[in-house]
C-alpha cells in the first residue's frame, strides 16, 4: 500500500498520494513531482486513500494535487505497453461508488487524464489561474477515462467536441461559464474546497448520470465539420466526435466503448508516432551539460528591422511581456512598421484572440527609433535585416558600441554563417542566432544557432527566451542553412529534379500533400517568393561543382517575373479571382525547354514514387547534417521538420518514419536518390541514424 497516512496537514512523500482528516472530511495529495503525472503509483495511491477514507468513516473527500498542479496528464510511459491495475477507470469507480461527495481542488493545470480523474468527482473548484484540457487527440489517441462521455453532460456535444478535438487548454474562468468547474476559490485552494464542502449537506453528484444540456443540433454538425476539418480528418478525431455525439446514450455502454476505442487507439502507429514526437520536443530544447540557471535575465528586448520577419518577431516578444524598441534605418520605413504591428494588434482583437486592453499593453510597450542609442536598455536586442552579410556584419559592429557589455546580440540570419558574421567584433561571445519562421509570432519553430565561440550564458539565455515566447527550439551549430533549411533545401533540389525528369509542377505537389505535408514544395515557393532562394543560388553559383546536375527552371521564372504570389505568378498562375494556384501553360513551356536544354526525355512518376523520393532527400541530408554534428541528435531533426515545415506530425519526424520503415525498401530509394542527383551526390550514414534513434516501440 503506498498511501501515506497522517493525522495533521495534509503532505505526502514523492511519488505517493498523502492522506490526511480535516475534521471529518478527508484529504488526499498527490505527490508526484513534478506534474503529478498519474502514474501506476499515484492510481494506486488514490483507490487505497478512497479506502482509507471510507474505514475512517469520512463526510467527504478532496482531491488535490501538491506543487504547482493538480495532475498534468497521465504518465505517457506507461501507454505503448499493457496497463496495470488500477487503470484510471478503476480509480474514478472507486471515487464514484464512495458513499461521501468528493471534490477535486484545481490548480495549475489539470489536463488529459487529471481532468478526467477530475470529471470523475462529484464537484471541481479552481483556482482562478488554473487550465484545463483533454489533449489526447493531439497524441493519436482519445480521452479514455470518461471525457468524452462527462465532459458533454456538462458543458454541451458542441463544446465538448470543439475542445475535445481542437486540445483546448482553457482558463478556469471559461471552465465555470461552460459548467466544467463549479466555483473558483478565493483565496486558499484547499480551505475553499473544504468550505464549499461543509456549505453542504453536498449529494452525490455523478456526472456519468447527467443528461447533456439541449442544444441545436445544427451546432453540433458545425462543431463536428469543423473538427474533422482541422484534424485532416484522422481516424482518432472522427471517434471522438462519434463518442461525443453518442454521451446522450447510456452511460456504461458509451464508457465501455470509449475505454475500447482508447484501447486501439493507445497502440496504434499515429499514437507511436506523436509519443515519440512529445518527447522529442522535449528534449530538443536541452543542451547536455549546460547550466540554464547561468540564463542571463531578459526583460528589453530590441529589433533592427521593420520588415515582415522583423514586425513579427516584435509582435512575439510584446506577446511574452517584454518591451520593444524597433529600429529603421529612417522616418518614414519606421513609420510604416509601427503602423504595420498597430494594425495587426487591432486585427488580433477583430477576430477575439487578444482584449482591447491587451493590445494598448502591448502598444505602451513598444516604441520606435532610428537611433542605435534608443537600444541602450535593452537586454537582448535582434536583427532582422537583409539576408546579406556585408549588411548584417555592420549593424552587428554597430550593436556592440551601442549596447551594453552584457547585452545579447542575436542574429536571425537563416543561411548565413555566423562565425563569418562576428569577424570583427571584439566580444563574439554575446552573439547567436535565434532564427524565426515566418510570421514569426505564429510559426512554432525557433532555431538557436550556437556559434563557435557563443558562451553557455548566452546559448541558455536565448533557450530560456524559447520557452518564453512559446516557441518550440531546437539548437543547431553553424552550417549552411542550419537544420531546417538545410534539409529543405535538399527537398526542394529533389522536387526540381522530378520535374527535370517528367513530373508536373502539381503532380509533386499532389504526391507531397497526399502523404500530409500542410503544403506541396512549389506551392510553397510560390507563397514565401522564389527570390531568396535565388538570391542563396547566385550567391552560392561561384562555388557550384559544373558537372553537378543544376536545374534552371527556377531561375528562368525569377528571370521572366514569376516571383510568387506577390507578383500573380510563381510556379503557378493566381489570376483567378479566387486566389487558387493553376498550372500554367507558360511554366510548362519553361519547363519544355530546361528538358531539351538538359537533354532529358521525361519519364512519368507516381505519386507513391514522388513521394519516398521526397523523403528520401530529407532523411540522406539529415543524416549528413547529423554527421556534420549540426544537429545534436536525430530527434531533433523531426522536431524541427513537424514544427516549422509542415511535416504532418502523426508520422512523427522524417527520421522516425524512415526508422519504421522496411530497410530494404528505404535502401532501394536512397539508391534512386542518387542515381538521379548524379555527380557529387553524398550519402549520409542514413542506416548508423537510425539505428540510434529510439522510437519507444518494443521489439
Amino acid at each position: 500500500m503506498n498511501t501515506h497516512v497522517t493525522q495533521d496537514t495534509p503532505e505526502a512523500s514523492p511519488g505517493t498520494v498523502g492522506f490526511a482528516m480535516q475534521g471529518d472530511i478527508a484529504v488526499l495529495t498527490i505527490d508526484n513531482p513534478p506534474v503529478n503525472a498519474g502514474s501506476h503509483a499515484v492510481r494506486r495511491g488514490i483507490t487505497d486513500g478512497i479506502a482509507a477514507a471510507c474505514e475512517a468513516g469520512a463526510a467527504g473527500a478532496v482531491l488535490m494535487g501538491a506543487g504547482r498542479c493538480f495532475v498534468a496528464g497521465s504518465d505517457l510511459r506507461e501507454f505503448g505497453k499493457p496497463l496495470a491495475w488500477p487503470e484510471l477507470p478503476d480509480v474514478i469507480a472507486a471515487i464514484e461508488d464512495a458513499p461521501f461527495p468528493v471534490v477535486a481542488a484545481l490548480h495549475g493545470v489539470a489536463l488529459g487524464g487529471g481532468l478526467e480523474l477530475s470529471l470523475g468527482c462529484d464537484y471541481r473548484i479552481a483556482a482562478p489561474d488554473a487550465r484545463l484540457g483533454l489533449p489526447e487527440v493531439s497524441l493519436g489517441f482519445i480521452p479514455g477515462a470518461g471525457g468524452t462521455q462527462r465532459m458533454p453532460r456538462l458543458t454541451g456535444r458542441a463544446s465538448a467536441i470543439d475542445l475535445i478535438c481542437r486540445a483546448a487548454r482553457i482558463p478556469a474562468t471559461e471552465a465555470l461559464t461552460l459548467g466544467l468547474v463549479d466555483g473558483l476559490a478565493e483565496g486558499d485552494l484547499l480551505a475553499a474546497a473544504l468550505a464549499f464542502l461543509r456549505e453542504g449537506p453536498r449529494p452525490k453528484r455523478l456526472a456519468r448520470t447527467l443528461p447533456p444540456p439541449p442544444e441545436d443540433e445544427a451546432a453540433i454538425d458545425a462543431a463536428a465539420r469543423t473538427a474533422l476539418k482541422r484534424g485532416k480528418g484522422r481516424p482518432n478525431i472522427a471517434e471522438a466526435i462519434r463518442l461525443v455525439r453518442a454521451s446522450d446514450g447510456d452511460a456504461g455502454t458509451m464508457l465501455a466503448d470509449e475505454r475500447a476505442v482508447f484501447q486501439r487507439l493507445r497502440l496504434s502507429d499515429d499514437a507511436f508516432a506523436l509519443r515519440y514526437l512529445f518527447f522529442a520536443e522535449r528534449t530538443a530544447g536541452s543542451v547536455d551539460g549546460l547550466d540554464m540557471t547561468a540564463a542571463l535575465r531578459v526583460s528589453a528586448a530590441g529589433v533592427i528591422g521593420g520588415g515582415t520577419m522583423g514586425q513579427g518577431i516584435v509582435r512575439a516578444l510584446l506577446a511574452a511581456g517584454l518591451s520593444v524598441v524597433l529600429i529603421e534605418r529612417d522616418e518614414a520605413a519606421l513609420a510604416t512598421a509601427l503602423s504595420g504591428i498597430d494594425a495587426s494588434l487591432g486585427a488580433q482583437v477583430a477576430r477575439g484572440r487578444l482584449s482591447a486592453s491587451g493590445a494598448e499593453q502591448r502598444r505602451a510597450a513598444l516604441s520606435g527609433a532610428v537611433d542605435y542609442g534608443a537600444l541602450s536598455g535593452c537586454d537582448l536586442v535582434i536583427e532582422a535585416v537583409f539576408e546579406e552579410m556585408s549588411v548584417k556584419q555592420d549593424v552587428l559592429a554597430r550593436l556592440e558600441a551601442a549596447l551594453p557589455a552584457e547585452a545579447i546580440i542575436a542574429t536571425n540570419t537563416s543561411y548565413l554563417d555566423i562565425d563569418e558574421m562576428v569577424q570583427g567584433l571584439s566580444h563574439p561571445e554575446r552573439v547567436l542566432g535565434l532564427h524565426f519562421f515566418s510570421p514569426a509570432d505564429v510559426m512554432k519553430l525557433l532555431e538557436v544557432v550556437r556559434a563557435a565561440r557563443t558562451s553557455d550564458a548566452v546559448l541558455a539565455s536565448g533557450l530560456k527566451l524559447a520557452g518564453r515566447l512559446g516557441k518550440q527550439p531546437v539548437v543547431a551549430r553553424v552550417g549552411e542553412g542550419f537544420v531546417g533549411n538545410r534539409i529543405y533545401a535538399a527537398y526542394r533540389r529533389r522536387a526540381e529534379l522530378l520535374v527535370l525528369d517528367g513530373a508536373a509542377p502539381e503532380e509533386v505537389d499532389a504526391a507531397a500533400t497526399g502523404f500530409g505535408f500542410a503544403m506541396g514544395p512549389f506551392a510553397v515557393s510560390d507563397m514565401s517568393g522564389l527570390d531568396i532562394a535565388w538570391a542563396m543560388r547566385k550567391r552560392q553559383a561561384a562555388s557550384r561543382d559544373p558537372q553537378a546536375r543544376y536545374v534552371t527552371i527556377p531561375d528562368r521564372l525569377c528571370e521572366a517575373g514569376r516571383l510568387g504570389r506577390k507578383t500573380g505568378k510563381g510556379w503557378y498562375a493566381y489570376g483567378s479571382g479566387s486566389g487558387a494556384a493553376e498550372p500554367d501553360p507558360e511554366v510548362a513551356a519553361l519547363i519544355d525547354a530546361a528538358r531539351a536544354e538538359a537533354g532529358v526525355s521525361p519519364q512519368s512518376f507516381d505519386a507513391g514514387t514522388i513521394q519516398r523520393q521526397l523523403l528520401a532527400a530529407i532523411v540522406n541530408e539529415a543524416a549528413c547534417l547529423l554527421d556534420e554534428g549540426i544537429a545534436q541528435r536525430a530527434s531533433d531533426v523531426d522536431v524541427a521538420l513537424a514544427n516549422g515545415y509542415g511535416f504532418p506530425r502523426w508520422r512523427g519526424g522524417p527520421l522516425y518514419w524512415a526508422a519504421t520503415e522496411g530497410r530494404a525498401e528505404l535502401e532501394a530509394d536512397l539508391k534512386a536518390l542518387a542515381a538521379a542527383v548524379g555527380h557529387g551526390f553524398r550519402a549520409g550514414p542514413v542506416a548508423e541514424v537510425l539505428a540510434g534513434l529510439d522510437t519507444g516501440r518494443e521489439g
